[in-house]
């Protein structure tokens, strides 16, 4: 592994920018308990630098992986041999991001938050300059709050939508994860929706006249800034590691709900790996204090990508929360509202029961703070394009979601606790 990070490096500091020439991404399809044992003894051969976008979990569910150029043969072998069934999702990843490249947002200064192209993915510059212009057009409705800074010292900004003081809050947050583009992108939508509805659409207006909305919408900025500038397919925060060459934590994996527990890695080169503690990502650390701080959040969602599911807790224990019924019944309304639109289908339930056991997760530590409707998204697609969604799916993706969203918000609303 250090091999690999070592001829990394080097051809980033020559080159400027990872490229994935030749990787595929994998669909592994596993029969039983033995074949996913060995897809978990797979996962550890760091040589292979193998990067499982999903799984491996459990028989049946598909496990998607990123299978570099120089282990495909490898990998394919292994697989043969133990009669593990796959197909490719993507034949060359390099391919697609080089298309999402020609469909980037390009820098230029907007005249207003109308003139911002949606359909198109933004950098974090790209997304400061939409915050700052959506506050100066609608100053009596929306505020920055900055609630830190991450890592290498970006600030940690949050859109506060409000029409009065003292109000219970809803918070939305993209972008924990820095590869999964389309959230970001929602979260731009989102911002927009929300004041071009207000007070034009009834049931917002209602929602905003009783409830603030809280909308993080890159909260991961140092990793979402190196997916631009070097890694496209990074996931992690971008602090080093004490004692490891290997930098960043998983954010969702950091908080303290279980933390350390199985479904999270003490491997500071994997791609879940937890941290050294609990809270202690910056990132994770301003949203933590933010909430006690705020101490009135009736709802809490952090919006993810890919697999089209909206899971509640918990992600940690096999134990139901107190209030299963309720959350699993609002999201089969949220997801009946999304499908609605386009005809996208959802799966729903808790983490640990339809994705897969993930300790020190983000809704869990919410739900355990006592925001009862807390939610996790993964939105489109179900693998086609994983974490590479082209552009011309990210107003859709929005525009179907948002109905979700709204169902969520006027639950809240009208089911005070």
């Amino acid at each position: 592994m250090k091999g690999l990070l070592v001829l990394a490096a080097l051809f980033v500091a020559v080159y400027g920018k990872v490229t994935f020439e030749g990787h595929q991404v994998l669909r592994i399809t596993a029969q039983d308990e033995a074949q996913i044992n060995l897809l978990k003894e797979l996962a550890e051969q760091e040589h292979l630098g193998l990067d499982f976008w999903m799984g491996p979990v459990r028989e049946s569910l598909p496990v998607d992986v990123r299978v570099p150029f120089n282990s495909l043969q490898a990998v394919r072998a292994f697989l043969a041999y133990n009669h593990i069934q796959y197909r490719v999702m993507i034949e060359d990843v390099q391919d697609l991001l080089d298309e999402e490249q020609h469909q980037l947002l390009d820098s230029r200064p907007r005249v207003s938050t109308d003139d911002y192209i949606y359909s198109q993915y933004s950098d974090f510059n790209g997304i400061l300059m939409f915050m700052n212009m959506l506050e100066i057009e609608n100053s009596d409705l929306v505020s920055q709050i900055e609630i830190g800074k991450s890592y290498e010292g970006r600030p940690l900004i949050v859109l506060k939508f409000s029409t009065g003081a003292n109000r219970p809050g809803i918070w939305f947050d993209t972008g924990i994860h820095s590869r999964e583009w389309v959230t970001q992108a929602s979260g731009v939508w989102f911002a927009k929706k929300i004041v071009t509805d207000y007070g034009k659409d009834p049931a917002l207006t209602d929602i905003l006249n009783n409830y603030d909305i809280f909308l993080e919408i890159v909260t991961n900025p140092d990793g979402f800034a190196y997916t631009h500038s070097t890694n496209r397919m990074w996931r992690k925060t971008r602090k080093p590691n004490s004692g490891s060459s290997c930098v960043g934590v998983d954010p969702n994996r950091n908080w303290d709900a279980g933390f350390g527990g199985a479904g999270a890695s003490s491997n500071p080169c994997s791609e879940t790996y937890r941290g050294p503690s609990a809270h202690s990502e910056p990132e994770v650390k301003a949203i933590v204090d933010f909430v006690k701080s705020h101490g009135n959040i009736k709802a809490f969602v952090s919006i993810h990508s890919y697999s089209q599911m909206l899971l509640y807790p918990y992600g940690y224990t096999y134990t139901a929360v107190k209030d299963k019924a309720e959350l699993h019944e609002l999201a089969r309304k949220a997801v009946t509202a999304l499908q609605s639109l386009y005809n996208t289908r959802y799966t729903y339930g808790s983490i640990i029961t339809t994705i897969y056991q993930a300790s020190g997760g983000t809704i869990d530590w919410t739900y355990n703070q006592g925001i009862k409707y807390s939610y996790t998204f993964e939105l489109r697609d179900t693998g086609r394009y994983g974490f590479i969604l082209p552009a011309s799916q990210i107003i859709p993706t929005a525009e179907e979601t948002w109905l979700a969203l709204m169902a969520i918000m006027e639950h809240t609303k009208n089911n005070p606790y």
